[in-house]
């Protein structure tokens, strides 16, 4: 591969913390993993390698759980997130990858923002707001796998039962990483060298994480581990957008 062993190594890191993130909550690992790896590999790289991982996390997570995801909300989503997915993948090809990484960070950044500050009621919703949220969390889904906490927003406040929509959550990224496999493929992405091989590689650092995740789920004071989550969050989207304004 054209990476040295440090980045490597790095690299490594980066995918077990967060695939134990996605073990601990479900969805998180592009949104954590993003920021750290666009240090290291092109943004256009670290798309479709990350796409890779998602669908074997996805893959675990909803077969596990394949009995309590609530099909009808499915149903109501995905049309809508193939749509944003169409668009989020012309701009992936088509932007400037300064622009895309300053349009991360942002993104990151507002959804601290929002999670954090602005505190908002957790309220049940009406199944229309399945329409722009599952078109801007299909968007974001092509551009940087980041649309699983758009989907939470929406299916949180259409879920009671936590074990729902953690399942229905896992399930719904599994099936935005099929969709995306097929456009990133047609797209030409996954023609990139050193790509293959360096998913291969990081494949079982991935399923590590995962299980890690897993196991710490009920060991682990929640309040804990969202306030380190949020640290990385925070710290990623901040040198995204100062690195890329100037």
């Amino acid at each position: 591969m054209a990476f040295g062993f440090d980045t490597i190594a790095l690299l490594a890191l980066i995918i077990l913390l967060a695939y134990t993130v996605f073990g601990l909550t479900g969805f998180g690992s592009a949104i954590t993993a993003m920021p750290l790896l666009v240090l290291l590999i092109p943004l256009r790289m670290a798309v479709p390698l990350m796409l890779v991982f998602d669908l074997a996390a996805g893959l675990l997570l909803g077969l596990k759980n394949r009995r309590v995801v609530d099909r009808k909300e499915l149903l109501r989503l995905v049309p809508f997130m193939l749509v944003g997915m169409s668009i989020g993948l012309f701009a992936l090809v088509k932007a400037p990858e300064r622009l895309l990484l300053l349009t991360l960070g942002i993104f990151i950044l507002a959804y601290c923002a929002w999670s954090l500050l602005l505190r908002p009621e957790v309220r049940q919703i009406s199944s229309r707001w399945s329409m722009p949220l599952g078109i801007t969390g299909g968007v974001f889904t092509a551009l940087f796998g980041t649309g699983g906490p758009i989907y939470t927003i929406y299916l949180a406040r259409r879920l009671d039962d936590k074990l729902v929509l953690r399942a229905t959550i896992s399930s719904l990224i599994f099936i935005s990483g099929l969709s995306r496999l097929a456009m990133f493929s047609s797209a030409g992405l996954y023609g990139q060298e050193s790509l293959p091989m360096l998913a291969a590689f990081l494949l079982p650092c991935a399923l590590a994480g995962l299980y890690l995740g897993n196991y710490l789920h009920s060991r682990l004071p929640a309040a804990r581990v969202v306030q380190a989550i949020w640290a990385v969050l925070i710290v990623g989207g901040a040198s995204l957008v100062l690195r890329n304004i100037r």
